[in-house]
């Protein structure tokens, strides 16, 4: 039986082997188990989506058009999905991002903010909430959290989905993202967040897991370490499209 390690790289052409696995998000410990890390990355199949770059703005990160005059419709696409505030991370594939950060500032929870939302209104996909959240205060009860939102039947249904992880394992992170392939509509993704491997230091893991996207949907990924120690915060990120 393959140990967790071995699973975790084979994990990897899980996602290499899906040419649209559409918005992700990996949370994990890296090697040498100095940093926290989050990675995320979007796809886009239509003008609309691809017409997007990350930009750093502060501590935070927000969606951008590469063309303003080619945005048709900003509602789904365009928002921050990194946040932070008092020793809490937020990465998030939607303006969700925002309702888990006014919850935390209050006083609230993942859970909490979590509650007031459901999965995306674009039919047919009903693109699910994917939402992930590490806290590195000294009352934290996980070092980090994942969260789906997905429509769960025709009814329109929404399934809240939490997975919190107390501990984390050196080189290893929990993997969850939108759709389970390609296809018309796009299926959602099934399942429980996967093992992947997290080798080498911010720079190597962009290269990494920008090349595991397919090189025809993918547009932007960014990559956040988190010291363990210091709670010092760095951005890495790499754009398809940037004038």
């Amino acid at each position: 039986m393959p140990n967790t390690e071995q699973k975790a790289q084979h994990n990897l052409e899980r996602i290499a082997g899906n040419p649209y696995p559409g918005r992700g998000i990996v949370i994990g410990l890296s090697e040498d188990s100095r940093h926290i890390v989050q990675i995320y990355w979007i796809m886009g199949r239509s003008v609309n989506s691809r017409n997007r770059k990350f930009v750093i703005e502060g501590d935070f990160v927000k969606n951008e058009a590469v063309d303003p005059a080619k945005l048709s419709d900003p509602s789904l696409i365009i928002y921050y999905p990194l946040k932070s505030a008092d020793g809490r991370h937020i990465v998030s594939n939607g303006d969700q991002t925002d309702t888990i950060f006014d919850s935390i500032t209050k006083g609230g929870t993942l859970e909490d903010a979590l509650l007031t939302r459901t999965y995306e209104p674009d039919e047919p996909n009903y693109t699910p909430r994917i939402s992930g959240l590490v806290d590195t205060t000294a009352d934290a009860r996980y070092a980090y959290q994942l969260s789906i939102l997905k429509r769960i039947n025709e009814r329109g249904s929404c399934g809240r989905f939490y997975y919190n992880y107390e501990q984390a394992v050196p080189g290893i992170g929990h993997c969850i993202h939108t759709y389970a392939a390609n296809a018309e509509p796009l299926p959602t993704f099934a399942g429980e967040p996967f093992e992947v491997k997290l080798a080498g230091k911010a720079d190597s893991l962009a290269k990494q897991y920008w090349d595991l996207l397919n090189e025809d949907n993918r547009i932007a990924l960014l990559v956040k370490t988190i010291d363990v120690h210091s709670g010092e915060a760095s951005v890495i990120i790499r754009n398809q499209y940037s004038k």
